[in-house]
């Protein structure tokens, strides 16, 4: 499988590390559910990027699988932060905020409550937020908050980012860009306990964060 993805790892790096421009994201130890949905997203239309579209056009959903499988697979190490772009305090202490503790008042519920307490991700279908360059972090919310970007209806990010001012999500990002991995990187095994997401914030790409600590929905 190496060697099969080979066309993959020419952008996103060796093994899957990430690119070095910052807008090729990392794959390596992502969850394998989501790596497998956003092939089919791009397959499917809801991601726009020509280049991928005509690498994955001719391969079968079994073998996209294959590949989600074998770079969730892999270990490797994080790169320390490299987020330098000027942002006041305060605008950070927005973004940690909204990132550990969400906004009741506008129904936005903290990001640790869908990947996780480490933000390391969620098994089998939630991506980690940490060790992602602040490009490809702005560039994935403003790909929402404009329609560019979908997943499977409901579609609960698209929701979360209509609340969420532009300056506030790039906060958020800045934030998030800035902040060393854990010692343990992997993805929780499930969704912190707690309870279910509204019914506005439900994700279709993701249905076990739409049930309770208890399993039900």
């Amino acid at each position: 499988m190496a060697e099969r993805t080979r066309a993959c790892t020419a952008c996103h790096g060796e093994q899957g590390r990430a690119g070095p421009d910052g807008y090729y994201p990392r794959l390596a130890g992502k969850p394998a559910g989501y790596l497998h949905n956003q092939l089919r997203n791009f397959s499917q239309g809801r991601r726009h990027y020509e280049l991928m579209t005509r690498l994955i056009d001719p391969l079968s959903d079994a073998y996209l699988g294959e590949m989600a499988h074998y770079f969730s697979s892999l270990e490797l190490p994080y790169p320390k932060p490299s987020a330098s772009n000027a942002i006041s305090a305060e605008r950070l202490a927005k973004g940690q905020q909204l990132v550990t503790q969400g906004d009741a008042s506008r129904g936005l519920p903290a990001c640790t409550q869908c990947h996780g307490v480490r933000l390391t991700g969620v098994q089998p279908n939630v991506p980690g937020l940490l060790g992602l360059p602040l490009d490809y972090l702005n560039a994935q919310l403003g790909a929402w908050q404009t329609g560019q970007r979908k997943a499977h209806a409901p579609d609960c990010m698209a929701e979360v980012v209509k609340r969420i001012p532009a300056d506030e999500l790039i906060a958020v990002s800045s934030w998030l860009a800035r902040q060393a991995l854990p010692n343990d990187t992997h993805p929780a095994p499930r969704p912190p306990e707690g309870p279910a997401l509204p019914a506005a914030l439900r994700c279709g790409s993701a249905p076990e964060l739409s049930r309770t600590a208890g399993g039900q929905p």
